[in-house]
């Protein structure tokens, strides 16, 4: 049981600091162009309860860490930003939506060489370090790569948005209402169509992660 439990709290860690960093992030940018929302709200926080969401945060990665899937994610509520507030709206607009992003890499990053702590102590020495590391760099891909998926109102969805103008912008806004359910869709499209998840959201993940540890001087 107890090893069950470590294991279990090096899935639960990573996850939790990369999708909590993952909207603080948007929250300061956002303040960063002229919308303070997210601190009126006491969203720019470490503090885990503040973020979590019961199904996107708890349930979403815990069915499919069960269900040994390749791509681990999830999502915190969103950090509330009043995109009329943000001047340059363009700049900012795309800035906050990437900050989400942008810190999961850098966070995958940061794992990444931390596991050169390999020279002070071994990954048999402290194996609960080293599985909470390699899969920090995962997870972290997993949410960047999850979110960048061009739909709203993922931070993709609100990158594409930005861009679009007139009649366009205004069509693909009005699928915001159906996104969460585009979404579950496009998740379960690679089962509907008789092919291995791997194939659709294992491959990038897995060139995202060998990425990592390359530029991390990790590969070989």
């Amino acid at each position: 049981m107890w090893d069950s439990i470590l294991d279990a709290s090096a899935w639960v860690l990573p996850v939790v600091f990369a999708i909590v960093l993952h909207e603080v992030a948007h929250g300061w940018m956002a303040e960063r162009f002229g919308d303070n929302t997210a601190r009126v709200m006491g969203r720019i926080t470490l503090n885990p309860f503040k973020h979590i969401d019961r199904f996107g945060t708890i349930m979403i990665p815990a069915v499919l860490i069960a269900s040994g899937s390749p791509l681990v994610f999830g999502y915190a509520k969103p950090v509330p930003v009043d995109f009329g507030r943000l001047q340059p709206p363009k700049a900012g607009m795309v800035l906050v939506a990437l900050a989400g992003p942008g810190t999961n890499i850098l966070l995958a990053l940061l794992c990444g060489l931390l596991l050169h702590i390999d020279v002070l102590v071994t990954p048999e020495q402290a194996p609960w370090l080293f599985l909470n590391l390699y899969r920090g760099i995962m997870i972290n891909c997993g949410l960047a790569i999850f979110n960048m998926i061009p739909l709203l109102p993922l931070d993709g969805g609100r990158v594409v948005y930005s861009f679009l103008s007139g009649k366009a912008r205004q069509l693909f806004g009005a699928t915001e209402r159906y996104g969460i359910w585009l979404l579950f869709g496009l998740l379960l499209l690679p089962t509907l169509l008789g092919y291995n998840m791997d194939a659709f959201f294992g491959v990038p993940l897995f060139n995202a992660v060998k990425a990592i540890l390359m530029v991390t001087g990790n590969g070989h």
